[in-house]
């Protein structure tokens, strides 16, 4: 997929208002060789998905290992609206919380009180610091069920058509 489509799906305002939600599911291959998902916390930054982690997080040494991943951001609601991507892990090791782990994010709410609360507790738990995942897109795929279909079912509307049409 060339870079021209991939900001092209992105930017599609389906995508930018997944980007914009508080969780991803990262897929990638484990150590022993099986498939792991995670749903993990991100933050789009105009170019990359960062995710943040422990340090002695078991995800790490299979990313390091195999930097391929595939992640999945969608909705709860009928049509789902799907955003898929796939890319490659960058780790990026630490001192303190990144920003992107601390920024507000735009649907889980927290009062200001156990905003406060929670940021104590994340920085006396990661005080040696955390990870940055972070994923440049290498492609994409948005599924809304209106403007595009999972390619199986296009495929399926097509032979569909094809027969109705003999």
């Amino acid at each position: 997929m060339r870079p021209n489509e991939i900001t092209e799906i992105l930017n599609r305002p389906i995508s930018q208002e997944l980007l914009a939600r508080d969780l991803t599911r990262l897929a990638y291959i484990a150590k022993d060789g099986t498939p792991r998902n995670v749903p993990i916390a991100f933050a789009w930054n105009g170019s990359e998905i960062v995710m943040c982690t422990a340090k002695n997080a078991p995800k790490l040494p299979a990313l390091r290992a195999n930097p391929a991943v595939a992640l999945t951001i969608d909705t709860e609601v009928h049509p789902p609206k799907i955003l898929l991507i796939r890319g490659r892990a960058e780790l990026d090791f630490v001192d303190g919380i990144p920003d992107e782990y601390l920024q507000p994010t735009s649907t889980y709410e927290m009062t200001p009180e156990q905003r406060v609360e929670w940021e104590a507790g994340v920085r006396s738990l990661y005080h040696d610091g955390m990870v940055r995942i972070i994923v440049t897109p290498t492609w994409a795929k948005l599924i809304d069920f209106e403007t595009t279909l999972p390619s199986a079912v296009e495929e399926l509307i097509r032979q569909r058509d094809e027969r109705q049409r003999v």
